[in-house]
């Protein structure tokens, strides 16, 4: 008999209206596209400081951290005990995949530095190319390495400066760390795997609402998807594969 895999969401972010109402939550959207049949997937709205006990953690396989509208270097209690939860994953060399905050988040607890974007908040579909030289063949994205992939971005913070231990694996003209790697059982991507156009959509008008974008930035954005889609079926073989354990090396 198989053993049952089991994994865990830690939540970052509050279920928007347009979420709930849509796909029942974000919970469900993240294991649509990461999930498979026969798992065990376990939610922890670490937002709303919930978290699993440490005599737990070796109950899983791995563990997602989501996007969060809160900055990954912030001091709120729960920010800082979800790094603490990380560091004790890190020792016990469980699977993290981190994405947006979630990916700031391990290259703060490695020792990298997060902060303000650089060149400014980045929101839409977005192209980022692939470090062919640390991207091996044969590894999470199968025998052929793509040289770019389209992904949908939506962030005002990223990673200023990749830790000594990590390997940067993609980066853009609008991000130098796109995706990086920490060892066998740390993967961090800025962009969204998880997102579709809808959900992108609703977060632009949602923050044109709250003020917090002008009307012809979100237009812009919404621009980024008039002809073109995210590689999303890429997205999660890179995904599936690292989770799961069907490569050891990217």
């Amino acid at each position: 008999m198989v053993e049952q895999k089991r994994f865990a969401l830690f939540l970052a972010t509050s279920d928007s209206a347009f979420v709930k109402k849509t796909n029942g939550g974000y919970f469900n959207v993240f294991v649509s596209t990461f999930g498979e049949e026969g798992e065990q997937w376990d939610l922890f709205r670490v937002i709303d400081g919930e978290f699993p006990e440490e005599k737990d953690l070796d109950k899983y396989d791995g563990f997602v951290i989501s996007g969060s509208l809160h900055d990954a270097f912030g001091e709120a209690d729960w920010i800082v005990k979800l790094c603490s939860l990380c560091q004790k994953l890190d020792d016990m060399k469980k699977k993290i995949l981190g994405i947006c905050f979630g990916h700031q988040i391990l290259c703060r607890i490695k020792g990298g530095k997060i902060g303000r974007a650089s060149r400014g908040a980045d929101m839409g579909l977005r192209s980022i190319r692939m470090a062919k030289d640390a991207v091996k063949p044969g590894g999470f994205f199968g025998e052929k390495t793509p040289n770019s992939l389209a992904i949908i971005k939506c962030h005002q913070d990223e990673v200023l400066e990749l830790p000594e231990s990590a390997t940067l694996l993609a980066y853009s003209d609008k991000c130098n760390v796109e995706m990086a790697s920490f060892g066998n059982h740390f993967l961090s991507i800025q962009g969204h795997p998880e997102y579709n156009k809808e959900i992108l959509f609703e977060i632009i008008d949602r923050v044109v609402n709250m003020k917090l974008m002008e009307q012809d930035c979100a237009d812009k954005a919404k621009e980024t998807m008039k002809n073109r889609e995210p590689d999303r079926k890429q997205w999660q073989t890179l995904c599936k594969s690292f989770l799961k354990g069907r490569s050891e090396q990217l």
